[in-house]
């Protein structure tokens, strides 16, 4: 006898520790750091704000409160996507 998941998997993608340095987003098992040196939109925002986020497709994800799209690759690589808020 086998038993099927029911409903969506929720545990993809967390924010799991927010310092003063920055945020980081737990994400299909591997660990992101966003510093605010290079991720400025999350700096001085509500905590709630920052732990709604969403993945609305693989290694994409969104702050819907923020406005703010991220990939993978501009997490690990900002240098290379030097477009920064004022």
């Amino acid at each position: 006898m086998s038993s099927k998941a029911l409903g969506k998997d929720t545990s993809q993608i967390e924010v799991t520790h927010i310092s003063s340095h920055g945020i980081w987003l737990l994400a299909h098992g591997q660990e992101l750091f966003l510093a605010y040196e290079d991720f400025p939109w999350f700096r001085d925002v509500s905590v709630g704000k920052i732990l709604k986020v969403e993945e609305p497709t693989p290694d994409h994800y969104y702050w819907p409160e923020l406005d703010v799209d991220l990939t993978k690759e501009i997490i690990n690589h900002p240098e290379r996507f030097p477009l920064k808020a004022k």
